[in-house]
């Protein structure tokens, strides 16, 4: 695999449901021209409950706040402010990595310790 440099913040249940295969486009209101693979961080914020039992998960057993897997960016289409990320591939991590610097919204670059 080659070295991943970029994440993506994405809120929790999403982020357990494409990191099981049930969610793989992101919705977005920028176009991306990524194409690779990039860490998944799991934000601080969450969605309402409703989203977790729509799902199946419990959200007080969903990590937040690290990197907890991979996934590909394949492709990214729609119209502007209503772009749709492909996602493929994903991979979830055997050991959550904590970033040292502030996620953003989108794409950022971690650094770690």
């Amino acid at each position: 695999m080659s070295e991943i440099r970029r994440a993506i913040s994405i809120r929790q249940p999403f982020v357990e449901a494409i990191l099981d295969g049930k969610k793989k486009i992101e919705y977005r209101s920028r176009k991306t021209n990524i194409r690779e693979r990039v860490y998944i961080y799991a934000s601080l914020g969450m969605r309402d409950e409703k989203d977790f039992r729509k799902f199946g998960y419990d959200s007080d057993k969903c990590p937040r706040g690290v990197i907890v897997g991979t996934v590909e960016i394949a492709d990214c289409t729609g119209v502007d402010g209503d772009y749709e990320i492909h996602l493929a591939n994903p991979e979830r991590l055997e050991t959550f990595l904590k970033p040292v610097n502030q996620p953003q919204p989108m794409f950022w670059i971690p650094q770690f310790e």
